[in-house]
């Protein structure tokens, strides 16, 4: 027996195991069952994977202005796991930051999705926008992130946040869920989806924050309604699965529409590497709105940014699966479950979260319990 049937009978196991453990429990099913087609995991249906590097600060992301020399440099990075969802808000905050400079000609570092959503916010303000770049979409690390609204995926450690720096989120977030939402349906592959949450224990209500003085860190009414389906109810192997409808956001065709209303609203782009602030002291702007995510620990020193891998296989593209799913099978990864969702490039399945890992290379092993455990999974499904 080959080590891939091995760990798909392993991962099947766990299925059953998970099942047997639960007591039986009343459950009224008023609600017809769902009928989803699941997901082909084959392994000759995988065509690529993909290694992604989020820039993690522990406590959380800086947003604030600095003077070097007779520059102005808006520091806006350190979003983690949760730049595709807030970057529009930080973008429009360093914006407003910038008004208060006198001219109105900008530079952005940064071409991921942080540096080209705060270009489009400073040319919203009049601004002349050039971003300076090493890379470019689609080879950004933006462009590696499974994406979707999820705020606070991977932002900030709990017991570091601040009154005032949970303030400002709260302000990034409302700003960039209100434009996420304005995107849908006008070519930049922004659009809802239904999402399942997969638990073999019963789902309880959202808890309070640790400390019962402190307000959870998204607010209510920025989470679509959830629905709680159990035994019956639903296709999944495990017992319960919570249904929520999510922004889903496909990273080919939004950065590429990104950059095309950065350049049609007048900005360039510039490919340049910066090794020393120096060397943006030297630039005809002497506004620089600083978006270099990781980049930033080595061009300002910033030792508190640590890198969070994130690895995703893609598989051929399945147009009848219109569902995401978090959960499932198998053991997680630095705490995070499987997860899949379908994009028109492919369905894309991951299940990993390293922090301080700096390796862009395809963790070999990783990639087989991501696929293993989504294969038995789906394969486990009923009509």
């Amino acid at each position: 027996m080959d080590r891939r049937t091995m760990l798909k009978i392993g991962g099947m196991s766990l299925i059953g195991s998970g099942l047997g453990a639960c007591s039986v429990r009343s459950w009224s099913v008023d609600r017809p069952s769902l009928v989803l087609a699941p997901v082909r995991a084959d392994w000759d249906r995988v065509i690529r994977t993909t290694v992604g590097l989020r820039p993690h600060r522990p406590s959380g992301f800086v947003l604030h202005a600095e003077r070097l020399g007779g520059t102005t440099v808006i520091h806006n990075y350190g979003h983690g796991g949760a730049g595709m969802s807030i970057s529009w808000g930080t973008g429009q905050m360093a914006a407003e930051m910038a008004l208060e400079h006198d001219g109105r000609a900008a530079a952005v570092i940064g071409c991921g999705v942080v540096g080209l959503t705060c270009a489009r916010q400073l040319q919203r303000r009049g601004f002349r926008v050039t971003i300076y770049a090493m890379t470019v979409p689609p080879n950004t690390t933006s462009n590696m992130s499974l994406a979707g609204f999820t705020p606070t995926s991977g932002l900030v450690d709990r017991d570091l946040r601040t009154p005032g720096w949970d303030a400002q989120f709260r302000e990034a977030v409302e700003i960039s869920y209100r434009q996420l939402q304005l995107l849908v349906g006008r070519g930049y592959g922004v659009s809802w989806i239904r999402s399942f949450a997969l638990s073999n224990n019963e789902p309880r209500a959202r808890q309070q924050d640790r400390e019962s003085e402190r307000p959870p860190l998204l607010p209510a009414h920025l989470r679509t309604g959830t629905t709680r389906l159990g035994p019956g109810e639903h296709p999944f192997p495990t017992r319960y699965a919570t249904r929520r409808t999510q922004m889903r956001i496909e990273p080919s065709i939004y950065l590429e529409a990104l950059v095309r209303d950065v350049i049609d609203f007048g900005g360039r782009i510039v490919i340049r590497k910066f090794t020393e602030p120096s060397e943006l002291v030297a630039l005809e702007e002497s506004l620089v709105i600083n978006c270099t995510g990781l980049g930033a620990r080595d061009l300002f020193g910033d030792t508190e940014l640590v890198p969070v891998k994130g690895q995703l296989t893609v598989l051929v593209p399945q147009p009848e699966v219109d569902y995401g799913t978090f959960g499932g099978p198998g053991p997680s990864r630095g705490g995070l479950g499987i997860h899949m969702q379908p994009r028109s490039d492919g369905i894309v399945l991951g299940g990993t979260a390293e922090r301080g890992e700096w390796s862009l290379e395809p963790d070999q092993e990783a990639l087989e319990r991501i696929v293993i455990s989504h294969q038995a999974l789906f394969s486990a499904m009923h009509a």
